[in-house]
């Protein structure tokens, strides 16, 4: 489990680019940032400008570029379990009609650290993090299962995680 790194999974309203049809240009060199980025998230500007041939000032204003439009965040990763989270779900959610409104209602839900809109057999999947069972069915039972709209969730309970990683590089 890293403890920090550059997490890019998030493509929200958070991000500054919701709703554009065009996704930022993002050059070669950019491309390079962001992958000495998700080795280390802590690696110093004047590396990463070795690296990729710029200066620091020069890495330190492309990153921010990169921030500002949504493209990455710099956050720390952790291990839920080492932080007092004990329990962890993926959760199929199928909803009748509008998806929007039901995402939006997930993604103000704080135990839902990753909510994506699928096709197949769910129309949502959601990942929660929970303090325990209890918390989790709460959360489930209570909370996700009374949205307007929801017409059924199926739980995958987690039970060792094996990998997790935002290390993908980039295309």
């Amino acid at each position: 489990m890293h403890s920090e790194g550059v997490a890019s999974r998030s493509a929200d309203s958070r991000n500054g680019n919701a709703g554009n049809a065009q996704p930022p240009t993002i050059d070669a060199v950019s491309l390079a940032i962001i992958e000495q980025l998700q080795e280390d998230g802590r690696r110093p500007y004047a590396a990463i400008g070795k690296a990729v041939g710029l200066s620091e000032a020069a890495v330190r204003q492309r990153v921010q570029k990169l921030l500002d439009q949504g493209v990455m965040q710099i956050v720390a990763v952790t291990d839920p379990l080492t932080v007092g989270f004990r329990r962890q779900a993926m959760v199929g959610i199928r909803v009748e009609g509008d998806l929007d409104p039901v995402a939006e209602a997930l993604t103000a839900m704080a135990e839902c650290e990753y909510v994506v809109m699928t096709a197949g057999s769910f129309d949502l999947m959601v990942e929660i993090v929970c303090e325990d069972d209890d918390h989790l069915l709460e959360v489930i039972n209570k909370r996700i299962r009374a949205l307007p709209g929801v017409r059924s969730t199926e739980s995958f309970v987690y039970l060792k995680l094996k990998k997790q990683t935002y290390m993908w590089g980039t295309r």
